[in-house]
């Protein structure tokens, strides 16, 4: 069987998979990319590659990775190419999609090749850089700029920038675009004042901190999909057998997608023209709207109700959507008990339905096993970011005790209930199975459990936990230690039963 490569492309059967026309293969560099991770192939590398087929951007993409370690020989064998597999729902229909996504020009190596990154600085039609390198990437230390290379990823694109700066002398037409998609709050002007601060450790000049902060733009930017990565192996070789060739770097995304980018400039719209291939990526200058959206009603639906999911049995996320009782839950808890308080004169109830519904979607994809424990890691505090507000915001609004949200307040209780063992970690037991309770907030629920009869007053006025008293929430400890005593005394598959006929 062939290897997906550039040559190998004209013996590929078109009708199973989308494949690039030889001049998508001719456009110019347009954009860097530090990270070469599966997300950053699946959206920003999906939105670019679309674009280029349509005949729209007409770019491509330099891919920074720092080590040689991972699948870097891969690239350079298939000519950079790479499958992306598509699978989920919309509107309740099954998405099967298959491209060759020939968006990346070339892979370098930051620690053997960083003569060739400072290089491209000097390449007048890059227009754009764009990151993942996790939200530890983006933190200032005490980098100098002029090593080869930089330690740390703000310390590598600023001496990016900064041989840009020196190469066109400080014109400032050859400012870029940087937008970061770590998942950070600010994640633009968070790494543009990372870039300022090293800037002045390395002695740049105000001249050049003045051209960094007017003449590039730093966007703020949100990315949401649900991105598994390689197919599993009997999976993936089913998927080349069908397709007819050997891809090593062949990945799998969900169907849904979205990039929020935060601009109001004309200029910056014109070189993220890419952006009109796909109504996945949005440009607009406020994105708060869209982080609010998948704040609370994907995660915070998500950690609502991990807990319960594994106290009922569930595995996986599509494998409780499969139960009627479990998906009444999740569907009421979004649209009766999050919706209601999210909505304000920003966000619509329509937009916000909309949005619910396509969680929805993502929650049945057939396709993806995303298992219920890996949702609980950090469970305590991903609840105080994540669901806190929500709870604040029903009690304030309507003066009653949301019932689903008390049922996930009372499942994170019992989940998180747990015992020391002699590997130094916790785990908890369901159903006479044992389970890792990966929280850094583990030995404190298993004092508290100490002390059953305390446990729910103790918790819920924990300031320090949660950032507020919830004891103070009128009926809600009442209603969390109610909920919590059934539990334990029927099981999670009962309630969630007995909460399905109340709702008819």
């Amino acid at each position: 069987m062939m290897t997906l490569s550039r040559e190998s492309i004209d013996h590929i059967a078109s009708a199973r998979v989308e494949l690039p026309s030889a001049t998508n293969f001719d456009y110019p560099e347009k954009v860097l990319q530090f990270g070469t991770g599966v997300l950053l192939r699946a959206l920003p590398g999906y939105f670019i590659d679309k674009a280029n087929k349509q005949g729209i951007f007409k770019g491509r993409i330099i891919v920074i990775k720092s080590t040689s370690a991972g699948d870097v020989q891969a690239f350079a064998r298939q000519d950079n190419l790479y499958t992306l597999c598509v699978r989920g729902l919309e509107s309740g229909h099954k998405i099967k999609e298959n491209a060759v996504n020939a968006s990346i020009s070339r892979v370098l190596i930051a620690n053997d090749q960083w003569a060739d990154v400072l290089a491209a600085a000097a390449d007048p039609n890059l227009d754009v850089v764009i990151s993942n390198t996790t939200e530890v990437g983006i933190v200032l230390t005490d980098d100098d700029i002029h090593s080869s290379p930089p330690l740390s990823f703000p310390g590598k694109l600023l001496a990016f920038l900064y041989q840009r700066y020196k190469i066109f002398k400080g014109d400032p037409g050859k400012g870029m675009v940087v937008i970061p998609t770590e998942l950070l709050p600010d994640n633009g002007r968070k790494l543009l004042s990372i870039l300022v601060s090293l800037s002045a450790q390395n002695a740049l000049g105000p001249a050049f901190t003045e051209w960094l902060e007017q003449c590039n733009e730093f966007c703020n930017s949100l990315v949401d999909r649900i991105v598994p990565g390689k197919l599993p192996a009997a999976a993936h070789e089913a998927m080349e057998a069908a397709l007819g060739y050997r891809d090593e770097l062949m990945i799998m995304s969900e169907t849904y997608r979205l990039w929020a980018i935060e601009t109001s400039s004309e200029k910056t719209r014109e070189k993220l023209s890419f952006s009109k291939a796909d109504k996945g990526v949005v440009l607009a200058p406020d994105i708060h709207i869209f982080r609010e959206l998948k704040l609370r009603l994907l995660n915070g639906s998500h950690t609502m109700s991990c807990g319960l999911a594994h106290l009922a049995g569930f595995v996986t996320v599509k494998e409780a959507m499969a139960d009627p009782a479990f998906a009444d839950y999740v569907q009421t808890l979004m649209m009766k008990e999050i919706v209601p308080v999210i909505v304000d004169e920003n966000l619509s109830a329509d937009m916000a339905v909309d949005f619910a519904n396509r969680v929805l979607d993502r929650y049945r994809n057939p396709y993806m096993e995303h298992k219920w424990l890996s949702i609980t890691m950090q469970y305590s505090s991903k609840i105080q970011m994540r669901d806190v507000p929500l709870l604040l915001r029903y009690v304030d609004r309507f003066g009653s005790v949301p019932a689903y949200m008390a049922l996930g307040w009372a499942a994170h209780l019992l989940f998180m209930k747990s015992g020391r063992h002699t590997d130094g970690q916790y785990y908890g037991e369901i159903n006479g199975k044992e389970y890792l309770v990966n929280d850094n907030k583990a030995a404190y629920y298993a004092e508290q459990w100490k002390r059953p009869e305390q446990l729910v007053q103790v918790i819920l006025e924990d300031k320090n936990l949660w950032g507020a008293d919830l004891s103070t929430l009128p009926g809600f400890t009442a209603a969390v230690s109610k909920t919590l005593q059934y539990l334990q005394d029927r099981g999670a598959k009962e309630i969630l039963m007995q909460m399905k006929q109340q709702n008819k």
